[in-house]
């Protein structure tokens, strides 16, 4: 950070908040709220002095609250930049001013306020962090009921010579030394009932890297650590975890079923381990509650500025896990360390460097280059309904609808998913390379011959046509009347596109796409949905079996899904008789042309 804060083409904005974010890759607008720290930090020297004579003492955040600070302080050793801060909750204000006296630069001003900043930027890295996972929630383990029951982020700055111990490992209960401690892991990890269902990645090795250090202060210490499963999968974690085994940790495979405090403070853990089959209880000083992670509390204000995705899990969602590990799907927009998921450093500052070098290749020719696979608007044809902008997941469609104007779409921030020209009741919009002639051709070409006997299918390019190609791959069987259309996202399957197949004899009509929460154009198949329920009402009013139109989620790794939703497609197929499909083309020609007589 004091390498950062020192940088000529970096500036850091402390103490500030994203409030805003508008435009687009290249050209975005952003809008930062800087709080007032209520001191010059131009102008503080960090003498201290301030500090010295404050009244007021509050439990210090950086410290876990093992220690104490005063309402002027410093946030943490190191900060960047070094001057003091005054929390005006916590200050005494004018009615006190023994800091504004004892500070001979004068760099306390009370009637600071808070200052808007707006800044116009070409890419965006988010990196937002995480929050520990607060075990109050799972109290069987006595957090709230223990002094002597800590977390793991409370040990860590026990153990810290800059720590409010120097580094001495106390119990908070008598402040003597403990002779014995017990790890517990996966609090708040790897549980359907708490916390997150995934496994935070550090929590294990952190447990390992503390328990050597507390051996190399104590050898004589004992230490267990109540597991499920130890996962020590990085360059030189399992030979840190054997030479922990070494030193005589004690490894228990088993969680404690409950906790206990007696007399003398000790807690009375019983656990189950599962390596013996046994009932075990085990006497211990103190007890460490390894905690996890989970995503930040700003994840979901920075995922509806920027229009990001999340994982079910509550992390931002990349591109692709492969591919474009780093990217976002709004273009312009990177993730860098447990923004994107959880990570331990080395993983977080490899994540970085990627997202600094996608944002440098991004930027560094001046122009932003775009793929050509983008929406246009014919402004003959637009009624400035605003429908197009209101369902553009990446807001690239501008409509004044009060003037009457015709649309605009920026080319540099549309990615092509053809959202826009589906839902226009006017074909006013035209995407380009997938233009409403070129689908409807190869829809009037599959069904040229034996259309009956086909499986006429929309696949998304990412997913679903992805999975069909995996499903290729893997050889796995599946009926060799599937015709594939391939579109960039669902959200570009026309509803004319499935009356065309209809009205061509398609005997069933299948629209696949990315899974809910997983499209890679944000939320583009939330229209799909809606778009394909009200073609089955129309179905349904015309007389026509609406079951013939099914809609499938489809993710690129699922070939397997692939070939089922196919063999359960052909075995719909079957149950379509020739005069259905007849009587179907007859209602859609018909009105088709009772339409043409009345134009």
């Amino acid at each position: 950070m004091a390498d950062a804060g020192r940088h000529p083409n970096i500036t850091l904005h402390t103490m500030s908040e994203v409030n805003g974010v508008s435009g687009y890759v290249g050209n975005f607008n952003v809008k930062i709220v800087k709080r007032s720290r209520y001191v010059d930090e131009k102008a503080c020297t960090s003498c201290g002095e301030c500090a010295k004579v404050c009244p007021v003492v509050f439990p210090d955040e950086f410290n876990m609250g093992l220690s104490s600070r005063k309402a002027i302080y410093i946030p943490f050793p190191q900060a960047v930049p070094s001057a003091y801060v005054i929390n005006m909750n916590e200050c005494m204000g004018r009615g006190c001013s023994k800091c504004l006296d004892a500070c001979d630069k004068k760099c306390i001003h009370f009637h600071m306020s808070d200052e808007e900043i707006q800044i116009k930027v070409g890419s965006i890295v988010v990196a937002t962090g995480l929050d520990p996972y607060d075990p109050r929630e799972m109290d069987e383990y006595g957090y709230t009921r223990f002094e002597n029951v800590i977390t793991s982020l409370e040990l860590e700055r026990l153990i810290n010579a800059g720590g409010p111990t120097k580094g001495e490992l106390i119990r908070p209960k008598d402040r003597k030394h403990p002779q014995s401690i017990g790890f517990i892991q996966c609090v708040g990890s790897r549980s359907k009932r708490k916390g997150g269902q995934y496994c935070s990645n550090i929590c294990c090795m952190n447990t390992i890297k503390n328990s050597l250090v507390l051996k190399e202060h104590d050898p004589d210490m004992e230490i267990m650590v109540f597991y499920t499963d130890i996962r020590a999968f990085g360059k030189g974690f399992e030979d840190l975890y054997t030479r922990s085994r070494s030193l005589g940790v004690q490894y228990v495979r088993g969680l404690p079923g409950s906790v206990e405090e007696m007399s003398d403070g000790s807690m009375r853990v019983a656990v189950e381990n599962t390596a013996t089959g046994r009932i075990e209880f085990h006497d211990l000083d103190m007890l460490v509650l390894s905690i996890g992670m989970k995503p930040s509390s700003s994840t979901r204000k920075i995922q509806e500025m920027l229009g990001l995705q999340l994982t079910s899990d509550g992390f931002f969602l990349e591109a692709h896990p492969k591919l474009q590990p780093v990217d976002a799907a709004t273009r312009g927009v990177f993730y860098a360390g447990c923004a994107e998921g959880p990570k331990d450093i080395k993983e977080s500052v490899t994540q970085g460097s990627a997202a600094a070098a996608r944002a440098i290749r991004l930027m560094h020719k001046g122009l932003v280059t775009t793929e050509p696979i983008t929406s246009m608007v014919i402004a003959e044809h637009c009624k400035s309904c605003g429908k197009c902008a209101e369902v553009c997941p990446y807001n690239a469609i501008t409509v004044d609808v009060k003037k009457k104007t015709p649309a605009v779409v920026n080319s540099a921030a549309c990615a092509g998913c053809g959202t826009c020209a589906a839902e226009c009741a006017f074909g006013a919009i035209v995407m380009n390379h997938f233009t409403d002639d070129q689908i409807l051709s190869q829809v009037d070409t599959l069904l040229a011959q034996k259309a009956g006997e086909k499986i006429l299918t929309f696949a998304c390019n990412w997913c679903s046509y992805a999975g069909a190609d995996f499903a290729g791959i893997s050889r796995l069987q599946y009926p060799a009347n599937v015709r594939l259309i391939r579109t960039m996202c669902s959200g570009r399957v026309d509803e004319k596109f499935i009356w065309h197949a209809f009205e061509n004899g398609a005997p069933v009509v299948l629209v696949s796409g990315c899974h809910i929460g997983d499209c890679h154009y944000i939320d583009a198949n939330h229209w799909t949905e809606k778009r394909i329920a009200r073609v089955h009402k129309k179905m349904e009013k015309k007389g026509i079996r609406s079951e013939r139109l099914q809609l499938a989620w489809i993710s690129a790794a699922e070939g397997v899904r692939f070939a089922r939703v196919m063999n359960e497609m052909e075995e719909l197929r079957r149950t379509v008789t020739r005069d259905e499909i007849e009587e179907t083309v007859r209602l859609l020609k018909g009105k088709e042309d009772h339409e043409n007589t009345d134009g």
